[in-house]
């Protein structure tokens, strides 16, 4: 009997799977490239730079519980079609969401200042010039275009915008890295219990896990309905399943790529700067100025356009995060697909927010200092909220009858664990 022969798929099909599988990428994938911001990069280039491959694992142990968490806050927001803020208001005490909020706005504001600082340090290093106006000018059009660009434009632009992280793997293929030896560190991490390695370790945590990403990518899932008109899951629970595929796959893909680009920061720092003795790192830009006499002007280049691009994407993630809660702290009209003039407020808040970021760069701050209480702060933050994010998703009043299954309670609470030990470490090393 002769064999059947399966014939080739026509490209035509080959491209509609491929635009589709594009189409599906989203929240997930903006969030996850938004955790690479400048203030990540620094912590990731004073990994590699401090530890070599050492701790270059910590990213793998990482990723299961950045992933199952940010999974649960956009099933939050796209169950409930509400923001987190907003569900804390309506069904928890009000002294709980003040609380988070202004931990928040604190957290961000200083997160944004780091980023702004970093981003006009690092044109300075290309270009020269007023490193403070570089840092407002960049707030500046940041504001400019989230404000007044259409939310369908917008939220494509900060798709094509993840695109700035691959000038990171462009570093490594330009530097001489031991692949052999990065990968079976990677694989077998030298970890000591020590107060230096288990610091780095917190900062990993806190760098990669942080709460602005929560309240951003339950915000988008919200904006997502809008623009498509659907409703929120809790009223058309048939609608669930294809949603929550949808959402697995935008949210593996998002922080897969945000790990893996990570990875790669600490892969190109530990194969220069370490390599040649160089162990302290103090922001992305002092990164990036190091890079030129060990591995050239075209590496040094790439990481400096990285910190650039990647602040973009970044800064407009933190400030639309505090203007999502703060939002729906007052219950005032919030969302990038309205008008300025339908959420007046929703669009200070981030203009406020960006701009206060900017002032900081213009006080003197040590941005070190500015990292460290950013990171103190978002550790502060962290573990509590994930645990009261559990409790949402819990809660068959905001999820109806999509509450989370066992195996993702699970999950979540093992990465609200995760943090809560960490901030203890972090306290207790303090």
């Amino acid at each position: 009997m002769a064999e059947k022969t399966i014939p080739p798929r026509a490209p035509a099909a080959e491209a509609l799977e491929r635009d589709n599988f594009l189409r599906r990428l989203g929240p997930g994938l903006v969030t996850g490239a938004a955790d690479d911001d400048p203030s990540g990069i620094a912590t990731y280039s004073q990994v590699g730079a401090q530890f070599g491959y050492g701790l270059s694992g910590a990213m793998l142990f990482c990723f299961p519980f950045m992933a199952v968490i940010q999974e649960i806050a956009a099933r939050i927001g796209c169950v409930s079609g509400h923001g987190i803020a907003h569900n804390l208001r309506r069904h928890y005490a009000p002294g709980l969401l003040r609380s988070v909020v202004i931990l928040l706005l604190v957290a961000n504001v200083i997160n944004l200042g780091a980023d702004l600082g970093a981003m006009g340090a690092a044109l300075g290093l290309l270009i020269g010039g007023p490193v403070q106006l570089y840092a407002l000018a960049f707030g500046l059009v940041c504001i400019v275009l989230e404000v007044f660009m259409t939310y369908d434009r917008y939220a494509a632009v900060l798709k094509w915008t993840t695109l700035s992280l691959f000038t990171y793997v462009a570093v490594v293929l330009v530097v001489d890295v031991p692949w052999g030896e990065a990968l079976s560190t990677m694989l077998v991490p030298e970890f000591k219990l020590d107060s230096r390695h288990a610091t780095a370790l917190v900062a990993i945590l806190g760098t990669t896990i942080s709460p602005y990403l929560f309240f951003w990518q339950a915000g988008q899932e919200v904006e997502e309905q809008r623009r498509r008109h659907t409703k929120a899951l809790c009223t058309s629970p048939r609608d669930a399943g294809a949603e929550f595929a949808r959402i697995r796959v935008d949210t593996l893909v998002g922080m897969g790529v945000s790990n893996l680009v990570a990875l790669f920061i600490i892969f190109a720092t530990a194969a220069t700067l370490h390599a040649h003795g160089v162990t302290t790192i103090t922001t992305s830009a002092q990164a990036a100025e190091a890079l030129r006499p060990i591995a050239g002007v075209l590496s040094f280049g790439l990481f400096a356009l990285g910190i650039i691009g990647t602040g973009m994407l970044a800064v407009p993630v933190l400030a639309g995060s505090a203007a999502y809660a703060v939002s729906e702290l007052f219950n005032w009209p919030e969302g990038l697909n309205r008008r300025p003039r339908e959420a007046k407020a929703f669009y200070a808040t981030i203009g406020a927010a960006t701009l206060a970021g900017a002032a900081i760069t213009f006080v003197g701050i040590d941005p070190m200092k500015a990292l460290y209480w950013s990171a103190v702060v978002n550790g502060v933050l962290a573990a509590p909220l994930m645990a009261v994010m559990m409790l949402i998703a819990r809660n068959p009043r905001v999820m109806g009858k999509l509450t989370l299954s066992r195996t993702m309670t699970w999950g979540g609470w093992a990465a609200a664990a995760l943090m809560t030990g960490a901030s203890v470490l972090f306290f207790v090393l303090l």
